[in-house]
């Protein structure tokens, strides 16, 4: 009972609640700032000197930023591990034998030709009211300027009365050739986050990606450090990493108030439910296309396209502050994406 009248009202919220949403794009600036009401949500960001486009900053309803500032705007007593997580972003690390995940500007010229980058050709849509709609037009190349895949994205972003979301639904399509997606832990929807929302830990980590190319996470002040990770099928904190779920929450505090950031997989998806790559230093992440790079015991997934062929991935996210998301509103969240698409 307890369970259904939480399902109730979540979903009343978020049908009978919206405040209105302005997208302003700035051509010049090579970004599209969203507001909720009067505040900045975030901004979709597609410099032409980085490697993809992204969401950054990303903003709680509150006004506290979730989002690492590194490498674009460091801020102090923040990790300077991995530049290549910048906001919330969405790519894989193995197509075509390419490594679109990793790229970065800490890679040097003579490695590019191991990795891909995407670039934003057109904003078709950048369009307000009580929900907000961009759509983005975006290629995957190699580094010789070859198209792999074309992008196709709507983000669509809107207030409830408990938080704020976004949902991205992604129609990647071979373009000029056959494109094969091979399992890799390297993906996919992800945000990385502000120091106060990753999980306090006392060891240092070396992590490896597929080229064994092995990055060090320090050990630092643990103070303020609050996250804790919640996945749908019951696990805690490092325990989700590598395993499926519907949904992820992440909660902590950001200057004392709470905050829960969630990530929800959906059941159209290939590989549903997604693995999820929640590292406790702050990489919140699914993948819906590893398998066996998460799980030794699972045969390893391959897909691919053919020319022409699109593959859809559609998922959510979902932000709230002044009070922590419950395993039962999420569920009811997750019910609600699960009907939109």
């Amino acid at each position: 009972m307890r369970y259904l009248l939480i399902t109730f009202l979540v979903l009343v919220n978020m049908a009978a609640y919206s405040q209105k949403v302005k997208l302003v794009h700035d051509e010049q600036k090579r970004k599209v700032d969203v507001f909720i009401g009067d505040k900045l949500f975030t901004s979709y960001c597609y410099p032409a000197n980085l490697e993809k486009p992204f969401l950054f900053p990303v903003y709680a309803p509150n006004g506290a930023v979730v989002t690492r500032g590194f490498p674009l705007e460091p801020r102090k007593g923040e990790r300077v591990d991995h530049p290549h997580h910048i906001g919330l972003w969405f790519n894989h690390g193995n197509v075509n034998g390419l490594d679109f995940w990793n790229n970065s500007s800490a890679i040097p010229v003579n490695r590019k030709d191991q990795y891909g980058h995407i670039v934003v050709k057109k904003i078709v849509k950048a369009k307000g009211g009580k929900t907000g709609l961009l759509e983005v037009v975006s290629e995957w190349k190699d580094n010789k300027e070859n198209t792999v895949l074309t992008e196709n994205t709507q983000y669509i972003f809107r207030a409830s009365k408990t938080g704020w979301m976004v949902d991205h639904i992604a129609t990647l399509t071979a373009t000029n050739g056959p494109v094969t997606i091979t399992d890799n832990k390297e993906g996919m929807f992800a945000i990385r986050v502000d120091r106060a929302l990753e999980m306090p830990t006392n060891e240092p980590l070396i992590f490896t990606d597929e080229k064994g190319n092995p990055t060090t996470v320090k050990v630092m002040d643990n103070t303020g450090v609050t996250g804790m990770y919640v996945s749908s099928n019951g696990n805690r904190g490092d325990a989700v990493w590598g395993t499926r779920n519907k949904w992820v929450i992440l909660s902590g505090k950001k200057d004392n108030v709470p905050v829960s950031l969630a990530i929800f997989d959906h059941p159209k998806n290939p590989g549903f439910p997604a693995y999820s790559h929640a590292r406790g230093y702050g990489l919140f992440s699914v993948n819906n296309l590893g398998q066996k790079s998460y799980d030794p015991k699972q045969e390893e997934v391959v897909y691919k396209l053919a020319p022409g062929e699109s593959m859809v991935l559609r998922h959510r996210f979902y932000i709230q502050s002044g009070s922590e998301l419950t395993p039962e509103a999420a569920e009811a969240i997750f019910n609600d994406f699960s009907k939109s698409y």
